[in-house]
């Protein structure tokens, strides 16, 4: 049975990519997320397909093949050139944050490569994604808050509980990511 559901989990995720590939422009690429959170880049220009079947594999224009472990995937990510300039994608928010509390204190929060967040205050574990170009984290002891970029800084918006991230935060602070990053 399980081994049905990951097969039709794969031609799922197969028929998905064959759709994106086709109506991509030359300018995209597919990242994929491993779950050990390194990450492989792939133009989109350069694959025809991506097979799902044991062993898996990308496969290039030119007729080689590249495997991959499926067992070892987080997730795929697609990205174009376009978008990828004017927006931080999910690396730029990796990483220790330094941000208010809204009552004049600071605290941090650590936003991981699996999507698991952690602070340093009140209910210390959350999980995170990037949704409008900006990081989204729900907190187990339902807060939510917002790390966005405001022109060269950035900002923490947070949202207490029973408050959406489309509602008015409960308070804004500045952000800032105390892990320096390569250029």
């Amino acid at each position: 049975m399980r081994k049905g559901l990951l097969m039709m989990g794969a031609v799922s995720v197969l028929l998905s990519l064959t759709t994106i590939l086709n109506a991509a422009d030359d300018h995209g690429s597919i990242v994929i997320v491993f779950k050990d959170g390194h990450q492989q880049t792939f133009a989109m220009s350069e694959i025809t397909s991506i097979d799902m079947k044991a062993p898996s594999a990308v496969v290039y224009r030119d007729g080689h093949k590249e495997k991959i472990p499926a067992s070892e995937i987080s997730r795929i990510e697609f990205q174009t050139s376009t978008l990828s300039s004017m927006a931080p994608g999910r690396n730029h928010f990796l990483g220790k944050w330094e941000v208010g509390d809204g009552s004049g204190h600071r605290f941090y929060i650590t936003l991981e490569p699996d999507g698991d967040a952690r602070k340093s205050i009140g209910s210390t574990h959350g999980t995170w994604t990037v949704v409008d170009n900006e990081a989204r984290i729900s907190w187990d002891d339902g807060w939510h808050d917002a790390i966005r970029k405001t022109g060269s800084s950035h900002e923490k918006r947070a949202f207490e509980p029973g408050r959406t991230f489309e509602d008015e935060p409960s308070n804004v602070t500045a952000a800032r990511n105390t892990e320096s990053k390569p250029i």
